[in-house]
């Protein structure tokens, strides 16, 4: 525990336009990795624009290493068949965090995060303040697939005891 920073609640919150490997449709979840953790969400059978709306926590600690989202298809008899997938680069929204802000008027935007060559996002994302935190919530473009995005939002938690931000040079 001494080098856990905090936690990061990850909520998976839909996919939109996914690619169908089932005859016209698919049956989606997220595997989403972080170090030598892993996290999956429940399936959504016959959808290629599910809503998960599942919450996963994730333990930081190392702002460097980015989470790793794989969608994939769930198949009863046969390898599950990958549908794409997307890293999250923490470190935009990280250094919001550290700012240690208070008392913003619910959707403050504090910063944007412009889409690049470098990450995954599929449009510009804003770190908000909302209920007194700071979130982030983007879309992200599926590589190494035609279609798809999903949508997803994190938000820092502070754990009492672990280091936290303060000391971290971004």
């Amino acid at each position: 525990m001494e080098n856990i920073l905090g936690l990061i609640k990850l909520r998976i919150k839909r996919g939109t336009n996914l690619k169908a490997c089932d005859t016209r449709t698919s049956d989606p979840y997220v595997f989403v990795t972080m170090a030598e953790q892993k996290l999956k969400t429940g399936v959504v059978k016959d959808n290629i624009n599910p809503e998960w709306n599942e919450e996963l926590t994730l333990y930081v600690s190392d702002v460097n290493i980015p989470v790793h989202l794989t969608v994939s298809d769930k198949d009863t008899f046969t390898v599950d068949d990958s549908m794409g997938d997307a890293e999250i680069d923490l470190k935009p929204y990280l250094q919001c965090v550290k700012m240690n802000l208070s008392d913003l008027p619910d959707g403050h935007v504090i910063k944007r995060v412009q889409q690049d060559r470098t990450n995954c996002l599929a449009e510009e994302s804003n770190c908000i303040w909302k209920n007194g935190k700071v979130i982030q919530e983007m879309s992200l473009r599926l590589r190494n697939v035609k279609s798809g995005e999903i949508t997803v939002e994190i938000e820092w938690v502070n754990l009492p005891d672990s280091k936290g931000l303060s000391e971290i040079e971004f």
